[in-house]
């Protein structure tokens, strides 16, 4: 099945997220992970941290900065029962502290970037 241009497009950022956090030490254990109530973009990990992260991509700011105002709390709850969904499938990972960063990508041409906003909680 072909993907859209913005499965394309979101792919991309991801992918870039994911090299810089790659370079800053971190492993990778998950990305575009589904369950039946979300979707985890990415997951992380370094001893004793796991850093999931949600990535939005844009080629301009819009109404929505960047993507950020779709990060609500509807957006939380999804995000926070698919992480449950998969720590427990993954129990060894059950004492890990969690950090939650959002990941803003700019799009080319921008030459902008990737700004990190860390949040403080799931929901």
């Amino acid at each position: 099945m072909a993907i859209s241009a913005t499965q394309r497009r979101g792919n991309w950022a991801e992918q870039r997220a994911a090299r810089l956090l790659r370079a800053a030490g971190w492993r990778l254990l998950a990305n575009q992970w589904c369950c039946r109530w979300g979707e985890i973009d990415l997951l992380l990990h370094k001893p004793h941290r796991l850093l999931l992260v949600e990535v939005k991509s844009r080629r301009r700011c819009g109404v929505d900065g960047w993507g950020v105002a779709r990060f609500d709390a509807a957006k939380r709850r999804r995000l926070a029962a698919a992480y449950a969904c998969w720590l427990a499938a993954h129990p060894r990972y059950q004492r890990c502290s969690l950090e939650l960063v959002l990941a803003l990508v700019p799009q080319p041409p921008l030459r902008e970037p990737v700004r990190w906003i860390r949040c403080l909680e799931l929901d």
